[in-house]
């Protein structure tokens, strides 16, 4: 696909910018810029703010280009632009530049690629769907089992943080959760409620735990969780 041929939104880019300084002013923010490229140039912002428990990192350059969403039969206007959040651990390192070499290069190779994929294949992505690392479910890398994720909206960030107006149209910002391979088929055959459940039962967290036990491997418990208890 040549994207040279695409409407370029570079507007966007500075709203991105100006939505981190509005919503974490005293934050440090650093920026992993994209390595030149043909095809989209996609940043992503790491937020380190002292007001919260977790870092954030958050794509900017997604939205400069319009998604496909033809097959969307109602104010499909409402969800041709996007950017992509994660929210991590504090401390993670992902050294000076991306790609580092870390062991924590996965995360910021699962958003890009996420972000990436809607524009490659001449689609869409929204909340409840899922993106895998590989055709065959391989692992992002060795460093960790996640093989694939689901597209959720934030309930740990403020509501209103999960939009960007611009003059073009609502930017949405959509959070990722990693998921493991049995996690993926079990929603793939049962569909975004039943796995939403399934988070509940588990008090499933919107951060990154690296050692999270596998959903898909054992009875779910029963519990309640207040992270995902809306907007299923």
């Amino acid at each position: 696909m040549n994207f040279r041929e695409k409407q370029q939104y570079q507007e966007h880019y500075e709203l991105v910018e100006k939505h981190i300084e509005k919503y974490f002013k005293e934050a440090n923010v650093r920026v992993f810029h994209e390595i030149p490229t043909l095809d989209i140039h996609l940043d992503v912002y790491h937020i380190q703010s002292n007001n919260l428990q977790f870092d954030v990192l958050l794509t900017s350059g997604m939205s400069s280009i319009e998604m496909n969403v033809d097959e969307i039969l109602e104010d499909s206007v409402s969800y041709k632009f996007a950017e992509l959040m994660v929210l991590i651990p504090k401390g993670i390192d992902f050294g000076d530049i991306y790609p580092s070499k870390t062991k924590n290069d996965w995360i910021i190779s699962m958003i890009k690629q996420s972000a990436k994929f809607p524009h490659f294949y001449d689609t869409w992505i929204g909340m409840g769907h899922t993106l895998q690392a590989d055709e065959g479910m391989i692992p992002y890398s060795v460093d960790t089992e996640y093989c694939g994720c689901i597209v959720l909206p934030t309930v740990t960030l403020p509501e209103e943080f999960g939009t960007i107006n611009s003059p073009n149209g609502v930017i949405n910002i959509y959070g990722l959760f990693p998921m493991y391979k049995e996690e993926l088929n079990y929603k793939i055959k049962n569909g975004f409620d039943s796995f939403m459940d399934l988070l509940i039962k588990n008090n499933g967290r919107e951060v990154i735990d690296f050692n999270r036990k596998n959903f898909c491997q054992e009875t779910p418990k029963k519990g309640f969780s207040r992270f995902f208890k809306f907007r299923k």
